[in-house]
């Protein structure tokens, strides 16, 4: 069986606080050859030829910078492409096809992107080889019984055009200034940027700076920015990020509008409902993050997530998982008895042409509040009063002790992820179920010693909600926790969150717009109406049930529960179910 060996050179401290201590307990060493040596850097390096896969080095890394990994028996192919030594490797890549949207589905640092920028000519694929890389032609060759040999040969030769959408949204405005109408004329190639900026609400900020724009308005000009081109194929990663519910539907028809039969289209995507919306096949990604990632053959959507969330591909012979995603229903139909933990009144908050109205409630100990709605309504803001870092124009917040992760999670900051938890919880550091139920949890583990800034979107997220769940408060607060973070580790968030409120007897209040994320975690909802940027107005607290049927009804939009993983999907307009549930009035989700 071949292995890979990995050493992330940015933890490795060999010739500070280490002694090269992996060097020198290596049995392959002991007998006189060089299995791990120090390279120019002074890090370690791994020859795999002769690692024998003993993972003593592993064991006994005291910064735990090393992994060695055996390789699928069934994965005999070359990589597509390696990073360096002793890093990341992809193997495969997914096909786009015409007239057709291909799901992407995997877990974070496991090669999604990569492939991209591979497929979309932004990275040129090395086939393994490092240091010597093929020139163009011997990529081809190595392809030309395929598919991919000809893709190639042509974006090679810049004969086929390709829209990008990057994962990176909020990079555009270090590469594009000026206006979001002077970007949009310079690009618009199909007519259509207007009637797109229509659909996605951006008509009164055409003239609005793009520096300017948020998250969610950044996404919405890069996804109509990659739609207005006359592209051959179109590549999105992860269009959903930042979106509201109605937004991710709306983006979702457009980019599926884009499918024809001159062009393919190709998305990455960890909001599962939205994946399975938009797409008409899947192609799986496994392996193990930061070290490899394999590309599966292209599934049936329904079978494919499915797949996915079994975590085990029967036409590859691959469990990549030792275990299932399922959907606890005892949980999803939870109703919290016990005491009103604290109570807020009506509230009122103007901001220029913005009113937001809150109508009183109650939230109980152990509870889980969700909240959702479209963008522009007051969800930031509501949050914002509890806390006590606005003040409402009508009404007063009792004095609440709250813990508040913010929408956008701050990485310009310094010390290691281990210093601001030991900072932040203390004694709660030392805690045998703060380290099982949130560091473990989290995966903050391998990452305790990297500094925040070099943190990824998805690693930076988990950190914060960790310091959030490690302060001394009564309420905590979550803005959008799922952002940037993928499938498997949505769900051990969302479980973290309800444990910790049920454990200490506290309320977690979620504002997000991952319908599976929210179906799964929350207890009862908020759900907030009205007209965005305008009119902001609250309905509940309510049943989640009850919330769930009211915002999808808003949308137009009904839910279905599939019946192998219990997770929620979108009926396709028009169909039998669809029908059935909406004379009936019910929206939220029914058995298949």
């Amino acid at each position: 069986m071949s292995r890979i060996a990995i050493i992330e050179r940015i933890r490795c401290k060999n010739g500070t606080t280490c002694p090269f201590l992996c060097g020198n307990i290596c049995p392959v060493n002991r007998q006189g050859l060089d299995c791990i040596v120090i390279g120019p850097d002074n890090k370690a390096v791994i020859d795999e030829d002769l690692c024998i896969g003993c993972g003593i080095c592993v064991k006994r890394c005291p910064v735990t910078c090393i992994e060695v990994i055996n390789l699928p028996e069934a994965l005999k192919d070359d990589p597509v492409h390696r990073f360096g030594v002793n890093a990341f490797e992809l193997f495969h890549l997914p096909i786009p096809k015409k007239g057709a949207v291909v799901g992407i589905l995997g877990r974070n640092g496991i090669g999604k992107s990569t492939a991209l920028q591979i497929l979309s000519g932004n990275l040129k694929p090395n086939l393994g080889d490092y240091k010597n890389p093929p020139k163009d032609e011997e990529i081809i060759e190595k392809y030309s019984n395929v598919y991919l040999g000809d893709y190639f040969r042509r974006v090679f030769k810049k004969e086929i055009k390709i829209s990008y959408k990057p994962q990176r949204i909020e990079l555009i405005p270090k590469f594009y200034r000026g206006t979001i109408r002077e970007l949009l004329k310079k690009i618009d190639e199909k007519g259509i940027a207007e009637d797109l900026i229509i659909e996605l609400g951006l008509e009164s900020l055409q003239d609005r700076e793009i520096a300017q724009l948020s998250g969610g308005e950044l996404q919405k000009l890069a996804i109509i920015s990659a739609a207005v081109k006359k592209a051959d194929v179109y590549y999105f990663d992860e269009p959903a990020s930042f979106l509201d519910i109605t937004s991710r539907i709306k983006v979702a028809k457009i980019i599926r509008g884009l499918a024809s039969d001159e062009a393919a289209v190709m998305v990455v995507e960890h909001d599962l409902a939205t994946l399975d919306y938009i797409s008409d096949e899947i192609q799986i990604v496994y392996g193990e993050a930061a070290a490899f990632g394999v590309v599966s053959q292209s599934k049936s959507v329904r079978r494919g997530i499915n797949e996915y969330m079994d975590g085990y591909l029967p036409d590859d012979n691959v469990r990549f998982r030792p275990y299932q995603i399922r959907f606890d229903l005892l949980q999803a139909e939870r109703y919290v008895k016990e005491r009103v933990l604290f109570s807020f009144p009506e509230m009122e908050k103007s901001f220029g042409s913005f009113n937001l109205k809150v109508s009183g409630g109650a939230v109980k100990k152990g509870e889980v509040l969700a909240v959702m709605g479209a963008n522009g309504l007051g969800k930031t803001t509501f949050l914002k009063m509890l806390a006590g870092e606005l003040k409402p124009d009508r009404g007063e917040v009792g004095k609440l002790k709250i813990a508040y992760k913010t929408q956008y999670p701050e990485s310009n900051v310094e010390g290691t992820v281990n210093e601001w938890l030991i900072k932040t919880a203390k004694e709660k550091y030392l805690s045998g179920w703060y380290k099982q139920t949130v560091l473990e949890k989290l995966g903050l583990g391998k990452i305790s010693e990297n500094e925040i800034k070099t943190l990824s979107g998805g690693e930076l997220q988990k950190f914060w909600i960790a310091i959030t769940l490690s302060q001394d408060a009564d309420i905590y607060a979550f803005d959008e926790p799922s952002a940037f973070i993928d499938v498997e580790d949505r769900l051990k968030v969302a479980e973290v969150i309800k444990d910790f409120a049920i454990k200490n007897e506290k309320c977690a209040i979620v504002v997000d717009h991952d319908v599976q994320f929210i179906d799964y975690l929350g207890d009862s909802m908020l759900v907030f109406e009205g007209v965005p940027s305008k009119l902001g107005s609250v309905y509940g607290p309510c049943t989640k049930k009850e919330g769930m049927n009211r915002i999808l009804k808003s949308l137009g939009i009904t839910y279905r529960m599939d019946k192998e993983t219990h997770r929620p999907r979108i009926n396709k307009p028009g169909s039998q179910l669809d029908k059935i549930q909406r004379e009936k009035n019910q929206y939220y989700y029914s058995a298949e």
